[in-house]
């Protein structure tokens, strides 16, 4: 599948690719794109069933892997620096081990090559059940989503995913999302070399997404890996703490 791209920067730059976490899109790497711009061909990807990329079931790692290594060699793109967070980190590290030489750094946000418990399944419910009545506005969408996710700030998040006004409707392709959710929490074991490259595992200091008991299946497979936590950060590292997140990108890719 060829991904949606936002690009900026040379064409002729070493290329930085950007894969955003479950319900997210490529804009959210926005700043980081516009920072790294400068000295660098910056591509952000929507994946599949996520901003506006096609819609399409068989959403799993090794399959999502391969709409980034497709979209890539469309665009003359590899090897790239390429940075994931969350659902995007876990296709990240899958890129690396399937096609080790597709790769020149990798930086993981917030994400370990592990399964994790599910949790996602209320607000993709809850996402759904919404009516999209016409003239809906993102005030009255937030309102109804309350009762359901009472979150402010992941209503936000979510609520980024939809299209209001005459004919609202959501940019995500929940269903294929729901079906997938057992494959997306969990973690692909295939038979593959480690990979040893530079890698950089980034966590939030609020998140218990990566403690220090998954370390060791982290230098499993990326034997160089260093870590590195941002203090007062939750899983969103790079709009919790976004200058610090960028210094950290910076310093990584020089």
């Amino acid at each position: 599948m060829i991904l949606h791209a936002i690009e900026a920067g040379p064409p002729a730059a070493p290329p930085v690719v950007l894969l955003h976490g479950l319900f997210g899109q490529a804009r959210n790497f926005g700043a980081v794109q516009r920072a790294l711009a400068a000295r660098f061909r910056v591509i952000a990807l929507d994946a599949r069933n996520h901003g506006d990329s096609p819609h399409a079931a068989g959403m799993d790692y090794p399959t999502m892997a391969a709409d980034v290594l497709e979209t890539l060699q469309a665009r003359g793109a590899l090897p790239c620096a390429l940075i994931g967070h969350s659902m995007g980190g876990k296709t990240a590290m899958r890129v690396a081990l399937d096609s080790p030489d597709a790769l020149t750094r990798l930086l993981v946000a917030d994400i370990a090559p592990v399964s994790y418990p599910s949790h996602h399944g209320a607000y993709v419910a809850a996402m759904a059940a919404l009516p999209l009545t016409p003239g809906l506005t993102r005030a009255a969408a937030d309102a109804a989503l309350s009762a359901a996710i009472p979150d402010t700030l992941m209503r936000g998040f979510l609520l980024q995913n939809l299209r209001p006004g005459a004919a609202p409707a959501w940019r995500n392709g929940l269903a294929e999302i729901a079906a997938a959710l057992p494959a997306l929490e969990s973690w692909p074991e295939r038979d593959a070399e480690p990979w040893p490259g530079p890698a950089l595992f980034v966590r939030g200091e609020r998140s218990d997404y990566v403690p220090p008991d998954v370390r060791p299946a982290i230098r499993a497979r990326f034997p160089a890996a260093r870590f590195v936590t941002i203090k007062q950060a939750g899983h969103l590292v790079h709009t919790d703490a976004p200058a610090v997140f960028l210094a950290l990108v910076e310093s990584f890719l020089r």
